[in-house]
This record gives structure tokens, sequence and C-alpha cells, in this order.
């Protein structure tokens, strides 16, 4: 029996919009990277980057002697998560309280080649550049040593699929809209972009 595919999404189908997936990756700060090793499954957030020109790249960046790299470079399946809230949706039941956000999860492996040294400054300069658009290596910060480079280093990963969701809007549970019912509703909008 084949298994499922896991980007079929489940519960809030209608919250899926899968054509958003490459702008989520390229919008977002911290991926949250999951493996399961030989102590049992472990998350942990990480610096990413991505590039949608290269869509079915991601390139995960940390410390090499890390246990998480150490697992990552090998080949294993890999989940990759990142999630940026834009907002706590209140209700006037407990039950129908929410959160405004954009989500991708994709599902990865090393891939055989990694980057060069010149090609991890280059990944490192524009991870940069993404995070904080116009910041310019020798201008806003040193130019990278390769003593740097040589104590980071980033896994490329092969994206092998992804799925991608988001609430948007405000409160929907019974009342919510009606003054008459007591109690307060609406969206607590959060910092933009995270």
């Amino acid at each position: 029996m084949n298994a499922p595919d896991r980007t079929t999404l489940k519960v809030h189908r209608e919250r899926g919009v899968p054509d958003r997936a490459a702008s989520f990756l390229a919008e977002g700060i911290v991926a949250h990277v999951g493996i399961a090793d030989a102590a049992g499954p472990v998350v942990i957030p990480m610096t990413y980057h991505y590039d949608p020109a290269e869509p079915e790249s991601l390139y995960l960046h940390g410390a090499h002697y890390s246990r998480l790299m150490k697992a990552v470079a090998s080949g294993e399946p890999v989940c990759v998560t990142v999630t940026m809230t834009d907002g706590i949706v209140l209700s006037k039941t407990a039950l129908d309280h929410s959160v405004n956000y954009r989500s991708v999860v994709c599902f990865c492996r090393a891939a055989e080649a990694q980057p060069s040294m010149e090609r991890q400054r280059e990944l490192l300069q524009a991870m940069i550049a993404r995070y904080v658009p116009g910041r310019t290596a020798g201008v806003d910060y040193d130019v990278i040593p390769e003593k740097h480079l040589k104590a980071t280093a980033f896994v490329a990963m092969r994206i092998t699929a992804m799925s991608a969701k988001t609430r948007t809007g405000g409160s929907n549970g019974p009342g919510d809209d009606d003054p008459l019912v007591p109690g307060t509703a609406g969206v607590v909008p959060l910092p933009p972009g995270r």
C-alpha cells in the first residue's frame, strides 16, 4: 500500500495555498528542523537561506559540528517548517480563539554536493541581505573571513515536497459580530513579517 502524500492537508483544507509556499520560505527568518536520530525525534530552530530562483533548494545554516547539522548532512529525511504569525484572533468563545499565520512545511534530503567555501560566503551574504535588505559585506559589516566560514556551514537541502497554509481574517465564533453578546472579539496584530 502506498503511503498518502504527506503534503495533503487533512484539517482546514480551505487554508491551503500551495502556490505561496516559495514566497513564505523567502519571507521567513527561522526554520524549525525536525530529525529523528538514535536518541529519538528532535526539532531545532535554525537560520536558513532560500532563493525562489532555486525553488528546489534550501540551505540550512549552523555549526558544522552540531548534532543536527551532522544528521541533516547524512542524507536522512528531514522536515523543515517555517511559520510567520501575523495576529492573535480573539473570540467571545474560548474554542474560537485562533492565530493568523503563514506557514510552509518542506520535506527534504541533503543534496549530494555541498556548497564550496566560496559558495558558502555567497550564501551567507545573501541570507544576511534577505534578513535585512540592503545590508552589504564590506560596507555594513566586515568581509567574511575564511575562518568564520570554517566555524559554520550551510548544508544544501533538496526539497522533495512542500505544502503551505495560511489563516487570515477576523474571528468567526458564534456572536463575535453581535454587539449584544458579551465579550470582546477581533484581531491583535503582531509586528509585520515574522
